[in-house]
């Protein structure tokens, strides 16, 4: 009975954002931080397939000295520092690292100071398997399609991520989006012909979809393509 009631819970607790072909928008700057299974350890899900595996991406905050058990990434995970630093048995990742831990592997977190990360877990490839780390804050941007500036963070088969800084007044030419896009706002505010889009926005617009981006102010933006 104890077992049924459990992936009963696991079954009701999961599909948060999963319709893939549908267009999401969270301003997760309003949501509030909900618990997860290490004290310490709070979450604003985004999406999730089940309550504690499968395909999730989400905000994650360690509270100062918080922990969290060793477990293992079936099928990867992709993190992005935004706030404090977060480390693992294998070193210290301050604000502003990109890392990939790719599918099998498994490591021990906690943050000693407390951080605040973007998190994608679950969605690799499992032929993905190069490690990643990149601190973005000394790698240089390149030039991109009119006065962007593009910083490429991975690439596979048809899926990529970047970061893509937007100066004040730029415009990008309307497109479509083979393989789909997720956007988190970093810095700024992002938008386009569906509404505006201030820092902690969360974006995931499905495949083929189209939209005319631009911005007034200085923008930074998370970006990955082609996953959907």
């Amino acid at each position: 009975m104890k077992l049924t009631k459990s992936l009963e819970d696991d079954t009701v607790q999961q599909a948060l954002n999963m319709q893939l072909d549908k267009r999401v928008v969270i301003d997760t700057e309003a949501m509030q931080w909900q618990g997860s299974p290490a004290k310490g350890v709070l979450r604003k899900p985004l999406e999730k397939e089940f309550a504690e595996h499968g395909r999730t991406t989400s905000l994650v905050k360690f509270m100062p000295g918080a922990q969290f058990p060793e477990h293992s990434h079936p099928l990867g995970e992709e993190i992005l520092v935004l706030e404090g630093v977060f480390s693992d048995e294998r070193g210290d990742y301050p604000a502003g690292t990109y890392f990939r831990n790719p599918p099998g592997s498994k490591h021990s977190p906690f943050s000693k100071e407390g951080c605040t990360l973007f998190v994608k877990l679950d969605q690799f490839d499992p032929l993905d398997l190069e490690p990643v780390v990149i601190d973005t804050n000394s790698q240089p941007m390149q030039p991109g399609i009119g006065n962007l500036q593009v910083m490429s963070l991975h690439s596979y088969g048809t899926e990529g991520s970047a970061l893509v800084f937007w100066p004040a007044g730029e415009k990008f030419q309307p497109h479509r989006h083979w393989g789909g896009e997720e956007i988190l706002v970093l810095k700024g505010v992002f938008k386009d012909e569906h509404g505006v889009y201030p820092k902690g926005s969360w974006l995931r617009s499905p495949h083929h979809s189209e939209h005319f981006p631009f911005v007034d102010e200085d923008t930074l933006i998370y970006v990955k393509t082609g996953h959907l």
